[in-house]
């Protein structure tokens, strides 16, 4: 049995995110594969495009989003799509622990400065929200885009991003997914989105970090 499986195992997960975690062959399905490989025994994955972590404190419109819970089908919407609060979504899931997959709503790659009060703002709004209802947080930042394509995510940039969130995401545990692989090795679609392989080692990778936090392993004390 792999390490992380007797760490999660029997473990209700609830995943929030942005669009890696909404369109088919994205980081969705490998995610929830990979939770329940390591014994995870119920898993919730909502995906929200463009939804920067403040979104999640009310109900927002978004571009488009998905919704899938275990191996059932996902319902995918494109403009009717909206978040919901989290506090509504941890008191419905009652998760053991929530994972919050947010970087690149925030990273302002084609702004020459990352807005660090902007972001302090969004992160830690929905920090609180989070330890409000005395449930495990796992946040997961971003991974290397390609420089280039219609985001201009750029590695500086990602460097800074992944910086500042490993210091503010308190009292959720932090992944920093750049440590994942080196960058331009996972290839993108169009500089942020990964390939299906990329978000197959991407899924896999989160899993075992998480299951290695604090926050996680405090679970079976």
């Amino acid at each position: 049995m792999p390490a992380a499986a007797s760490v999660l195992l029997g473990l209700s997960v609830l995943v929030i995110g942005e669009s890696h975690l909404t369109l088919n062959n994205h980081l969705r399905e490998p995610l929830v594969q990979s939770l329940q490989a390591q014994g995870a025994a119920h898993v919730h994955v909502i995906g929200a495009c463009g939804a920067s972590p403040a979104r999640w404190l009310k109900s927002t419109p978004v571009d488009c989003g998905a919704d899938q819970v275990d191996k059932r089908p996902a319902t995918v919407l494109g403009k009717e799509a909206h978040t919901t609060p989290i506090a509504d979504l941890i008191r419905a899931d009652k998760p053991d622990v929530v994972v919050v997959i947010e970087g690149d709503t925030m990273g302002s790659y084609d702004k020459p400065a990352f807005p660090k009060a902007w972001a302090w703002q969004e992160v830690t709004g929905l920090t609180k929200a989070i330890a409000d209802t005395h449930t495990a947080c796992v946040w997961v930042g971003p991974g290397w885009g390609s420089n280039s394509g219609q985001f201009a995510k750029s590695d500086d940039r990602v460097r800074e991003l992944n910086a500042f969130l490993a210091n503010n995401v308190a009292p959720c545990a932090y992944v920093d997914s750049t440590s994942f692989a080196k960058p331009g090795q996972w290839q993108t679609l169009d500089g942020e989105h990964y390939t299906q392989m990329g978000y197959a080692a991407w899924g896999k990778d989160i899993v075992n970090a998480m299951a290695k936090t604090p926050a996680v392993q405090g679970l079976k004390k």
